[in-house]
């Protein structure tokens, strides 16, 4: 019984928003729930076109979105690799450099017939967490950092995002943050768990003395590995890691699409 009212659930379009993530690497895509917060159907990846121009980008997208058999009324969602204001992007580092200056809503909103919402892929990470992960329900204001090759954030007051952070740049003793304290400085250097957590902190207590935090959520690959590190961290806010994994900024893109937020 309850099979069959979450399938109807699913039939219902309102339900429903797209979400795209836009990598370096893979261009993914799945149709998202949006009363649960979890994939509607499989995710479909596409490895991101070598010549990665808006056009090729865009048809990428195209491609996704026509692999799923979608109402004309579902909204998507971009989580995009650069900046994203009011739909235009300001510049960009991991995608040809032919995107500076494109609004991205507009051009994949128009190859796509259908509303379309960008969005910094760090802040759509942030979202989905906010919305359905570690720090759903949560008020105040919520720091969420992604560890990797850099360090992504995200920065939320009652729900609401505010975009466009770039807090893994803080200069911290002379330093650019993230090339201290993210995950891809610990494989550099070749640091124990507890050398990197010192690291760690020291960043995390710079951004607890800058937003005060009422919670820190921490995402990335790394956080699989939480239990060896945050332990060791001292902060007055408590630290968390990110529960959505890899589905973060799918699922966040396609809640910003939706304007659940």
């Amino acid at each position: 019984m309850s099979k069959h009212h979450d399938h109807s659930k699913h039939d219902h379009g309102k339900h429903h928003a797209f979400g795209i993530d836009v990598g370096g690497s893979g261009i993914k895509g799945a149709p998202v729930d949006l009363s649960t917060g979890e994939f509607a159907a499989d995710r479909l990846r596409i490895p991101t076109p070598r010549g990665s121009t808006p056009e090729a980008v865009t048809a990428v997208i195209a491609e996704l979105v026509d692999s799923f058999d979608l109402p004309s009324d579902t909204p998507v969602g971009v989580a995009f690799p650069a900046p994203i204001l009011h739909g235009l992007v300001p510049s960009i580092a991991n995608l040809d450099q032919s995107w500076a200056g494109v609004n991205l809503d507009e051009v994949v909103s128009s190859a796509l017939n259908r509303r379309v919402v960008g969005v910094n892929d760090a802040d759509a990470a942030g979202v989905g967490e906010a919305t359905y992960g570690a720090a759903r329900g949560v008020d105040g204001v919520v720091f969420v950092a992604t560890l990797g090759t850099g360090i992504g954030s995200a920065l939320l007051v009652d729900g609401h995002l505010v975009p466009n952070t770039e807090l893994g740049h803080l200069q911290i003793d002379g330093h650019d943050a993230e090339s201290r304290a993210a995950e891809s400085a610990k494989a550099r250097e070749d640091l124990s768990w507890e050398q990197w957590a010192q690291r760690l902190q020291r960043y995390f207590e710079t951004i607890e003395y800058l937003f005060s935090p009422d919670l820190i959520v921490v995402g990335g690959g790394v956080s699989k590995h939480h239990e060896k590190y945050l332990p060791l961290l001292k902060l007055r806010a408590p630290i968390i890691p990110a529960t959505l994994r890899n589905a973060a900024g799918i699922v966040g893109a396609a809640s910003l699409a939706a304007g659940e937020r």
